[in-house]
């Protein structure tokens, strides 16, 4: 999954993709470069981030998607809490809601992602973006998830989400300590005894520079490394920022896991 944030203040790239022609043309970039899906958001979620109005999410992300519409060749994500921009994302040529809520704080979100059978990707958040990173960290992270999804996946199916329609995103870096991201990656695959696909988002976080001792280390080299594990893990997705370098990560890890299978 290739990451478009058209937005100011993402922590990565904010700012680089807010002009809607140079959107259009990384968008491009993604698909060439070798993603099977496209993550388009309008508001940044990062730790300390405080959110923006439905419409200014919407000035953000909608020329980009009918820009794209009835001629790109990938499915597109798009990555919003709101329900008024999931449906106009959803009528502009979207097939799948990126909800790092887990659909708690529109649940109307969910009906509608029901309604236009799309599917959604419900992701583990501890609090919110702006209070987050103050919380005590959890007693014991994989426990707590497993509450979480039994609990998140219950929510969608009551809104009308198909079962067969739900992905789940454990969140690293959404109120975890670095120990508990790396646990989480460990076990990617978690999740998915439950009979659900996996979609981890290690891309660039704060949690590898720390673990580089570097805050201002360009993160590549660790994002390649997490990637390889989380599919060595059993994440079924991986969601990047650079998509090129890591469909290559990506292709690789895959070789192994399947030379493993068949000996």
């Amino acid at each position: 999954m290739g990451i478009l944030n058209v937005t100011p203040d993402s922590f990565s790239d904010g700012g680089a993709f807010l002009d809607t022609p140079r959107a259009v043309e990384r968008a491009w970039e993604i698909a060439k470069q070798g993603a099977d899906i496209l993550d388009i958001g309008g508001e940044s979620t990062r730790p300390g981030s405080r959110g923006v109005s439905a419409e200014e999410e919407l000035r953000r992300v909608l020329p980009v998607l009918e820009a794209l519409s009835g001629r790109y060749p990938l499915p597109v994500s798009i990555d919003t809490s709101k329900s008024e921009v999931g449906r106009a994302a959803l009528e502009a040529g979207a097939v799948l809601v990126n909800d790092v809520t887990a659909l708690e704080k529109d649940s109307l979100l969910g009906e509608v992602a029901a309604r236009c059978g799309a599917g959604v990707i419900l992701m583990h958040m501890r609090g919110r973006p702006d209070t987050m990173q103050q919380l005590p960290p959890s007693p014991d992270i994989l426990a707590e998830i497993d509450d979480w999804a039994g609990r998140a996946v219950a929510r969608a199916e009551s809104l009308g989400v198909a079962r067969n329609r739900i992905i789940l995103d454990p969140g690293i870096g959404f109120g975890k300590t670095v120990a508990q991201n790396l646990e989480l990656v460990r076990n990617a695959g978690r999740l998915a005894t439950a009979g659900f696909p996996v979609l981890i988002g290690v891309s660039r976080k704060s949690f590898i520079g720390k673990i580089l001792s570097d805050p201002g280390a360009d993160r590549i080299l660790g994002s390649a490394a997490m990637v390889a594990a989380s599919i060595i893990g059993g994440a079924h997705a991986v969601r990047v920022h650079d998509v090129a370098a890591m469909r290559d990560v990506a292709r690789v890890t895959d070789a192994l896991l399947e030379e493993r299978a068949s000996e």
